[in-house]
């Protein structure tokens, strides 16, 4: 009886399960329920008030502000390097809190502080919504703007040691909700391209987390919890809600992309001497450049002497010197030719280690063909050069900070008229310009007649020339125009289609009188959608 049951059990079990198997295969194809209706998708603006409000949280930022830009890429980054980010960071913050702390202490009577354990966990922080804020301004600058969510399980025990005594503080269940903007500027030529990190806080900080003292949570007393909430949103916005900012420098002051300025020389071309013909008709038109090494501002240049062979200048010329012990000032000689390349004449450098400072020198250089002294031809005669240098040395009550490192204005250099001033145009780039039968662009200014080229471009609708140009005036150019041209020229010999206009504008000076600098884009006239970006700025002696 044993073996039957247990057979029949077997054989019962093994038809019952197919069966139920069979029911419920049919049940589930061919029976639906009647009161399971299908979703209805709607539009947000034609939801309520209501609804949209309990929706609100758990819409994505890229829906509510579109101009937020995808950085998935970002918060896995931040994941992978989370384990180096932390002991980077927390190195970081003892080498910060360390001095700040030393300072505090004695004011409360406490004996010594110290870190007994300092690390940020495991848990990275995020981006929310995977979306960040970026801008890009006319300024050389990179903006942006996370918003960044951090519930971590840091490990962060604080000894404190006072009369005697010693307690120790544990920071749990660390949270933060914080909306920086991170500016990277100035951008230099120089690996990160970027010079220093700014961080702002565009509002109060969330901060919560609870302490742990003598083995219980301290925030749990009534109405503390909430004490230490406001004082540090406070505290943390009275040092860093915008505008303050906190300040990472990343590349070394020393670099030369941030050098400040040191002084100013002031370069007087005197003369030049029994100078060589080099026009068919036995004369030379002689001017002559100068210019500073590791400088990437244009050569000044003095005026054509035409057909002299013992031109007299006396024309004063003012450089920013950013290392005296490196740097050089190059004096080359040309003859100005109407047509064609400008031929050298000679040339000569002057390292301004050999300068004294605040004393007047006057040299005579004999002009070579290169600097190269195992050169034959340097032997020949080319003729003398006349030069007056004076180096002066700013002092430290007048060192201004470098160009890139400001948005402020310099001073006019020592010489400028009283009541007139220095007008700087910087031509840095312009956009969607296209000629009908060439784009090889170029930007032509006239000032008061006169005219100043940027070097050419070839081939490049969206050109990038960043040149300078200087004036130096008797009064404010306040009723003064500038006009802008952009063109092209073909690289072709021929003369079909030589030149080509492909916009222009003319700009109002007395703006930048007033307000002493001004960076923008101008949209180009005759142009479809040209724009060209002009910085303008009024530099005085006050």
């Amino acid at each position: 009886m044993g073996i039957i049951s247990t057979i029949m059990g077997l054989f019962g079990f093994g038809v019952g399960t197919s069966i139920g198997c069979a029911i419920g295969y049919f049940m589930f194809i061919y029976f639906q329920p009647s009161d399971v209706k299908d979703p209805v998708v709607r539009p947000l603006v034609e939801q309520d008030s209501e609804t949209l409000q309990r929706m609100f949280p758990e819409i994505p930022l890229w829906v509510k502000n579109p101009d937020y830009d995808r950085v998935d890429w970002l918060n896995k980054f931040i994941a992978h390097m989370w384990p180096y980010l932390d002991k980077a960071i927390c190195k970081t913050a003892k080498t910060i809190a360390k001095p700040i702390i030393a300072e505090q202490i004695p004011k409360y009577k406490i004996d010594s502080v110290e870190f007994e354990a300092l690390t940020l966990g495991t848990l990275p922080p995020t981006i929310q919504g995977n979306r960040m804020k970026v801008y890009v301004t006319d300024e050389k600058e990179l903006i942006m703007e996370p918003v960044v969510k951090w519930a971590g399980n840091p490990n962060i025990t604080v000894g404190v040691k006072a009369f005697g005594l010693k307690a120790t503080v544990q920071v749990i269940d660390l949270q933060v909700f914080a909306s920086p903007r991170i500016t990277l500027k100035p951008l230099v030529p120089t690996f990160p391209c970027f010079a220093n990190i700014f961080v702002s806080l565009m509002e109060k900080p969330h901060v919560d987390f609870g302490l742990k003292l003598l083995g219980a949570d301290v925030m749990s007393i009534p109405g503390l919890y909430r004490f230490v909430q406001e004082l540090i949103k406070d505290q943390v916005a009275m040092m860093y809600l915008w505008p303050k900012t906190l300040v990472v420098p990343v590349l070394d002051p020393s670099n030369r992309a941030m050098r400040k300025p040191v002084g100013i020389l002031t370069v007087k071309v005197v003369r030049a001497m029994k100078l060589k013909k080099k026009d068919l008709l036995g004369a030379s038109d002689p001017y002559v450049k100068v210019k500073l090494t590791e400088d990437k501002l244009p050569s000044k240049k003095t005026t054509v002497r035409h057909k002299n062979l013992n031109p007299e200048w006396n024309e004063e010329f003012h450089l920013v010197i950013k290392d005296p012990e490196s740097q050089a000032l190059e004096l080359l000689v040309y003859d100005w030719e109407q047509v064609g390349k400008h031929d050298k004449m000679g040339m000569n450098v002057i390292p301004l280690k050999e300068l004294t400072p605040e004393e007047s020198k006057v040299m005579t250089l004999e002009l070579l063909k290169n600097m190269d002294l195992n050169d034959a031809q340097n032997e020949k005669s080319r003729g003398q050069l006349v030069v007056e240098l004076l180096y002066k040395p700013f002092k430290e009550d007048e060192m201004p900070n470098a160009v890139e490192e400001s948005d402020g204005v310099e001073k006019a250099p020592e010489g400028t008229p009283s009541g007139g001033g220095l007008l700087v145009i910087i031509i840095h780039e312009a956009q969607d310009v296209e000629g009908k039968n060439h784009t090889n662009p170029y930007a032509k200014l006239t000032f008061r007649g006169e005219e100043r080229k940027t070097k050419h471009v070839k081939k490049n609708r969206d050109p990038r020339w960043d040149e300078e140009f200087q004036f130096t005036l008797e009064e404010p150019p306040t009723n003064e125009k500038l006009h802008v041209e952009v063109a092209s020229v073909s690289s072709r010999i021929g003369l079909l289609h030589p030149k080509e206009v492909l916009g222009h504008v003319t700009i109002n000076l007395a703006d930048v009188v007033s307000n002493k600098r001004i960076n923008q884009k101008y949209n180009l006239i005759d142009s479809r959608h040209g724009k060209i970006q002009i910085e303008l700025q009024w530099r005085t002696s006050s």
